[in-house]
């Protein structure tokens, strides 16, 4: 199943990663299902980018003045090459969803419960959206 997902953080004018495709390989019931689902992919996803190992990492100009416009540049690299648990990453991604640090919506519809069901459609619209505590002194 195809989804497009947008993440955006609150407090920054453009979205951190624009919109990208995502391919589920069930369709999830509920949003606690799909989160699972989502944490699994990006584990799966960071362990082939830690295989890949390239030896001499390099930016293209058009890569840099992206990358700038986000706010920051980088390679990309990955220096932890620990491979995370899997459990305790769905986890810890449940219990932020529940704590309230980001909210999901579907099609523009907030999803309210991790146990609701989903009505998902090939090519629905998904978007998180991440909040940031703020610091700062009361006097």
């Amino acid at each position: 199943m195809l989804l497009y997902v947008t993440v955006k953080s609150l407090g920054k004018r453009k979205p951190v990663l624009e919109r990208q495709e995502l391919v589920l390989e069930q369709l999830p019931a509920t949003l606690q299902e799909l989160i699972e689902q989502i944490v699994i992919l990006q584990i799966e996803g960071l362990v082939h980018k830690q295989e890949r190992g390239d030896i001499l990492p390099f930016l293209t100009g058009t890569e840099i003045k992206e990358q700038a416009g986000n706010g920051k540049v980088g390679f990309g690299a990955v220096y932890n090459h620990e491979v995370p648990d899997p459990a305790k990453a769905v986890a810890a991604a449940l219990l932020a969803y529940e704590d309230g640090l980001y909210k999901v919506f579907l099609q523009e519809q907030e999803c309210a419960s991790l146990k609701e069901p989903l009505e998902i459609h090939e090519g629905d619209e998904l978007v998180f959206i991440r909040f940031t505590m703020l610091a700062g002194r009361l006097w």
